[in-house]
């Protein structure tokens, strides 16, 4: 394999607006792959920043805020996990690149990522699901909010100051998020997607048991890779495992800088 390319220049920042709903684009890096970060609930673009660093020597990074979190306005309406879906469809649609991409999904932005494979073939050809969401076992506000304060006590100072920021910036709206991320079904769609897959899992996360990770990988036709020694939010607490599993899973062997 090649050397990685070098040091990516500042982050482009944009914004683009489809059905009434807004996108807060930031692009970083280059080239022919393409690496679209999609984050969870309460969260925004900004917790990827670690990942956007390990990922960005190997192809172009874009990283959004989905509408109504970080920087993006709050949408007229609630917009569901497909009206989402298709947003992000519309955003790739308009900034067409060559090469392949890779949508890459943490917590309720699996599901977001799964439909939009589902419900747009040809618009991405890989998707990765770290620490798919949601388990039907658990699929109540009252069950995700248990199993997430279980898990944020193992988690590290970073991932809460991080992660208290992020749901605070996601404004006033949250419950109504969570009740759209509650409503959907991605076990529906996940017969539907045509494209390789990978599921990854934090050892510890308490809101993302095996048993329903098993079921998601079975269902994708792929396979779980797990983190040791991480929960929920392994892609904040520290990203380089999980960046070296996609990586690996594109059969890129990362430059040790």
């Amino acid at each position: 394999m090649s050397d990685p390319a070098p040091p990516a220049p500042e982050p482009r920042v944009s914004t683009f607006r489809h059905d009434g709903a807004q996108l807060v684009v930031e692009e970083t890096g280059d080239g022919t792959r393409t690496f679209l970060l999609v984050h969870g609930i309460g969260m925004g673009r900004r917790v990827f920043g670690e990942l956007v660093a390990q990922l960005a020597p190997y192809g172009r990074v874009v990283a959004v805020d989905l509408p109504g979190y970080g920087d993006a306005a709050e949408p007229a309406r609630i917009p569901t996990i497909e009206r989402l879906a298709d947003l992000l469809a519309a955003y790739l649609r308009a900034h067409d690149a060559p090469g392949e991409t890779i949508a890459i999904g943490h917590s309720m932005g699996t599901q977001v990522v799964t439909e939009l494979a589902s419900r747009h073939p040809g618009r991405v050809d890989r998707i990765v699901l770290v620490a798919p969401t949601v388990d039907p076992a658990a699929r109540t506000a009252l069950g995700q909010l248990a199993r997430l304060g279980h898990d944020l006590l193992i988690e590290s100072p970073r991932v809460l100051f991080v992660g208290a920021r992020e749901y605070v910036r996601a404004g006033p709206h949250l419950r109504r998020k969570m009740r759209a991320m509650l409503i959907h079904r991605p076990e529906h769609a996940y017969p539907h997607v045509r494209v390789p897959a990978l599921v990854i899992r934090g050892e510890n996360d308490v809101v993302c048991p095996p048993g329903w990770c098993a079921q998601v990988a079975a269902a994708l036709g792929t396979r779980v890779v797990q983190i040791p020694g991480h929960g929920h939010e392994t892609m904040i607490r520290d990203a380089a495992p999980a960046a070296r599993a996609i990586l690996a899973d594109l059969g890129i062997q990362p430059v040790d800088t």
